[in-house]
């Protein structure tokens, strides 16, 4: 978890109250946050330094990574506070800023976000924590800026509209922060390689042939993502305008970036909570918006399941009451008296399913004031996904048959997963990796037989006989996703001896299928009898005559009919296969799809 560092005596003057800190210790508690350390009685501290507060923030809670954020949410914990209504307003002469688009940003950060943050009022302590929040969530949400990364500018020091592009990286030509020289991209990209704070970002760029880049309308550059932003435009404690932009290569991590800036600052504006639109254009592909949404997410929760979670018996308005300490809006739902209508705010993009919100319910009511009784339902109860028992039902059986589970990466060469199983590659099966650190970890493997040969390779000085399983994901390509891949259970095992050991695989295998409450069923049986046979199959990776596959015929859950379907291989290893991994034993394997008898 991150740990934030606060001026303790500036934060108890934001709450009203000068804690001490066993009670400060206390109140961290029971929002659910840690109090670290308290530096006043540190005698390593130095003496010009005010005392600190060092609070660890859960990782979800991107709102709480600054000083406001805390301030804020104890504020309204407390009572103190009400929930901040944030509104998108007009500019002054009612012109939106624009950021147009260029197609070619889609090849290297295709998305962008914004806001103008107008009349702000900067002192030292609220700048320094302004630019410590931008430097928290590049380590966190932003995956050290590979997805989402921010800038920060002067608006009266650059004029819209402004661009956003990616150029050959000798035409970007500016002055970067805190520097005097102006140099080109490339020049920029070796100034930086031995800086300790940005030569770790450079990668993520360095190799494109086009730079994505920030421009105002005199075409001067704001900013060159994920780097480093122009001197130019750097904000400064009499900065009055602030312009927000946000690129990425994750639009839904984007727009939550520009809502924290958004929401954490917008209080030191003159107009408390407001903020100014960016219109982004993208003719390219149609998609112009307006940034940032700041109005809030309406979902509903279930008051029985609430109650059934915590052991309580609330009504409607009193789980809505509780609520507004966790910086929600509730109201009891006019169409179903067991539901509750919660408006989630921008600052709390962790919540995501009710089950959030019960949470927060149970932290507002009091952990320590909970009744210690067995929960009314079932929601707080673990239970394994079928899934995952079917697999440990499969492990437990194999380590009971004397074998051992081995656990490989999931990575693998594409000659590996391919070419050495003597299999052919049809382009639409493996999910490759863009940018592969090496040779080795190229795809995500559509098999375990390699992970467990590579393992029996590594381990050949051992005595044999080897036996070893594994009981894991493999992955495919499936477009009709949403995320365009999916997962696939596998069980794969592998004998290493002397002798073959395919009388012994396929012991396994039957021991595994009587488990699994399936029984052994001729190949020409009727189409009504359920139950598992194997066929003779030239499967290039076994030798040949020695290699079968395994089909299942179950009854369908949809129709009640039953279907009959591929569901693994086994036999012995194809010589070739042993060569390229280096084997000088033979082998015989069994894998199987574990999904099939879900």
């Amino acid at each position: 978890m991150p740990t934030i560092s606060v001026d303790k005596y500036a934060l108890f003057g934001a709450l009203g109250c000068r804690y001490t800190t066993k009670e400060f210790d206390e109140l961290c508690f029971e929002f659910g946050i840690e109090l670290d350390e308290d530096t006043e009685d540190d005698k390593d501290k130095p003496k010009d330094e005010a005392p600190q507060l060092k609070i660890e923030i859960p990782a979800n809670r991107y709102d709480m990574l600054c000083f406001e954020g805390i301030a804020l949410m104890l504020n309204i914990f407390l009572g103190r506070a009400s929930v901040p209504n944030y509104k998108v307003v007009a500019p002054p002469n009612g012109q939106v800023h624009q950021i147009n688009v260029h197609e070619d940003t889609t090849k290297i950060r295709p998305y962008i976000s914004a806001a103008v943050l107008r009349n702000i009022k900067f002192e030292q302590a609220s700048y320094d924590s302004f630019i410590a929040l931008q430097d928290k969530l590049h380590q966190n949400l932003c995956r050290q800026r590979t997805l989402v990364s921010m800038g920060t500018h002067d608006l009266d020091t650059v004029k819209g509209p402004f661009t956003y592009e990616a150029l050959p990286p000798e035409e970007i030509i500016f002055a970067p922060l805190n520097q005097e020289k102006a140099m080109n991209a490339r020049e920029l990209m070796d100034f930086y390689e031995n800086d300790k704070h940005l030569g770790r970002y450079l990668h993520i760029i360095r190799d494109s042939s086009k730079y994505p880049v920030v421009l105002d309308a005199e075409r001067n550059v704001c900013s060159l993502p994920p780097i480093i932003n122009s001197d130019r435009s750097k904000i400064t404690l009499d900065t009055r305008n602030v312009l927000i932009e946000v690129t990425a290569t994750d639009r839904t991590k984007a727009e939550i970036v520009t809502n924290m800036l958004v929401a954490m600052f917008s209080q030191y504006c003159d107009e408390e909570f407001t903020v100014e639109p960016v219109e982004i254009v993208s003719h390219h592909n149609n998609e112009t918006r307006v940034v940032p949404n700041i109005s809030p997410r309406t979902t509903t929760a279930e008051i029985s399941y609430i109650n059934a979670c915590c052991g309580l018996n609330l009504s409607a308005e009193d789980i809505c009451s509780l609520l507004k300490r966790m910086c929600y809006i509730a109201r009891p739902s006019a169409e179903n008296k067991d539901l509750i209508e919660v408006d989630i705010p921008v600052t709390r993009a962790d919540v995501l399913h009710q089950c959030d919100i019960m949470e927060d319910v149970a932290i507002a009511y009091g952990y320590d004031n909970l009744e210690r009784t067995f929960p009314k339902g079932s929601g707080t109860i673990a239970a394994p996904l079928p899934l995952n028992k079917l697999a440990d039902i499969v492990r437990q059986e194999s380590a009971l048959c004397g074998w051992s589970e081995v656990m490989p990466l999931i990575l693998c060469s594409h000659d590996e997963n391919f070419a050495w199983l003597n299999r052919k590659d049809d382009g639409n099966t493996a999910v490759r990796l863009a940018n592969p650190k090496t040779a080795e970890y190229q795809i995500v493997r559509t098999s375990l037989l390699p992970g467990i040969l590579k393992t029996i390779r590594e381990n050949r000085k051992h005595s044999l006989p080897i036996k070893v399983f594994e009981a894991s994901d493999v992955a495919f390509k499936d477009m009709s996703l949403e995320r365009k891949a999916r997962n696939e259970r596998h069980f794969a095992a592998a004998y290493c001896g002397k002798a073959s050991g395919f009388e012994i695989v396929h012991g396994l295998l039957d021991r595994l299928m009587s488990m699994l409450s399936t029984s052994i069923t001729e190949q020409g049986a009727v189409e009504q009898t359920l139950g598992y046979w194997i066929e003779q199959d030239e499967d290039p990776t076994y030798f040949p005559g020695r290699g079968a596959s395994v089909y299942l015929r179950h009854l369908d859950g949809s129709d009640s009919q039953t279907k009959t379907k591929k569901i693994g291989s086994f036999g012995i290893l194809h010589p070739s296969v042993l060569e390229k991994f280096e084997i000088s034993f033979p082998v015989s394997a069994v894998e199987l799809n574990l999904e099939a008898f879900l």
